[in-house]
């Protein structure tokens, strides 16, 4: 399972974010996960959201420098161990992790590790033989995390 992820290129200043987030929300389109790494005067704001496509037409359209690209998210256990049972795997099949990001479902049950990777299918193929769940674009972004806190 291979979903979409969106990367925008910006300046690292007051309002690039900003920029990004008003385009997305006029078009109607959620962001389901983010992470944002920086250096001096550039940086990289990765996206998952419903509809990628979409979004991508809409930010380049708007003159934001965007790329998308096939990233997999894959479900593990929210506890010690989980994230390295992934990790063992992607190494013992020589699998190289160019850039990564994770953010938790339920507390201590379910988190989702998205990955950036060298060997595409290969990962595919060597995660469903060790029984891990990967999610599509439509599986991520009908997601509802679990809330500990009553807002």
């Amino acid at each position: 399972m291979i979903t979409r992820q969106i990367s925008v290129f910006a300046e690292n200043k007051p309002g690039s974010l900003a920029r990004v987030t008003g385009i997305l929300g006029r078009e109607k389109i959620n962001i389901r996960a983010t992470t944002i790494a920086t250096s001096d005067t550039f940086g990289v704001i990765n996206l998952i959201v419903d509809d990628p496509d979409r979004a991508f037409k809409a930010l380049t359209r708007e003159g934001v420098m965007a790329t998308m690209k096939d990233v997999i998210a894959v479900v593990i256990d929210d506890k010690p161990g989980g994230l390295d049972k992934l990790t063992q795997c992607l190494f013992k099949e020589n699998i190289n992790i160019n850039n990564a990001y994770g953010f938790v479902l339920e507390s201590w049950k379910t988190a989702v590790f998205v990955l950036d990777v060298d060997q595409m299918e290969k990962t595919v193929e060597a995660l469903k033989q060790k029984g891990f769940k990967m999610l599509d674009t439509d599986a991520l972004s009908s997601l509802e995390p679990f809330h500990y806190i009553k807002y």
